[in-house]
């Protein structure tokens, strides 16, 4: 799962490398769950054959369109692959193939091999960014007002040698799909199938772990 990661705050990056036009806000840097942070997607305008892509701003934590009040309380900043397509929350939004990317410069686990946590920052080894799988949906938040939202798609990682590693002993391992710089666009476009058949992890030599100084903010956090 990932519960904390930075993202893109470079407009000419996000143009350069996701071929969309920053908006003029777009969102948070450090973010946790349920604050506002910057996502893409097939543009609402998109013609057949032709894929505009959107930037838009949204909550991360997914509310979906079909929500109700209490759905709110409820962790949905992560959306399991295996049951994305039937949980309440995730089903609509997958169905309706309403893919989205979200573009990160890094994203954080924690590392409990020693008798507390340290935080590990994740980025990729060639320096560019990261571009992670999710879906999102428009719904009702907490003041009444209607928002886009968007989750990120997390798989099993026992045996991937890398993220293997983090998290507590005694729990599931998983990580966050991240889409190799060919296969982003694809994911925008897929269908449901495709989409399914696109929930790999990514090879563990394609990133670089860095731990971060004990006594840092961000090992003071919870994940």
């Amino acid at each position: 799962m990932c519960s904390h990661y930075q993202a893109i705050k470079n407009a000419a990056l996000l143009e350069k490398r996701f071929l969309a036009k920053a908006p003029a806000d777009m969102g948070g840097y450090d973010l946790r769950p349920t604050v506002h942070g910057l996502f893409l997607r097939r543009s609402r305008t998109s013609t057949a054959g032709i894929q505009e892509i959107e930037a838009a701003v949204g909550r991360w934590g997914l509310i979906s369109a079909r929500g109700r009040p209490f759905d709110l309380k409820l962790a949905t900043f992560n959306a399991r692959a295996e049951d994305i397509a039937v949980k309440r929350t995730f089903r609509d939004a997958w169905h309706a193939r309403q893919f989205c990317v979200i573009p990160a410069e890094a994203i954080f686990e924690p590392d409990w091999r020693q008798k507390y946590q340290i935080a590990t920052r994740f980025t990729r080894a060639d320096g560019h960014p990261l571009a992670i799988a999710g879906i999102w949906d428009r719904g009702i938040n907490e003041t009444g007002e209607q928002v886009d939202s968007y989750t990120m798609i997390t798989i099993n990682a026992d045996d991937h040698p890398l993220f293997k590693h983090y998290h507590r002993r005694e729990d599931e391992k998983r990580m966050v799909v991240m889409l190799a710089d060919n296969a982003w666009q694809r994911w925008l476009g897929a269908t449901v199938d495709e989409a399914k058949s696109m929930l790999l992890p990514i090879a563990a030599d394609q990133l670089i772990a860095t731990p971060m100084p004990v006594g840092n903010a961000t090992n003071l956090s919870l994940f």
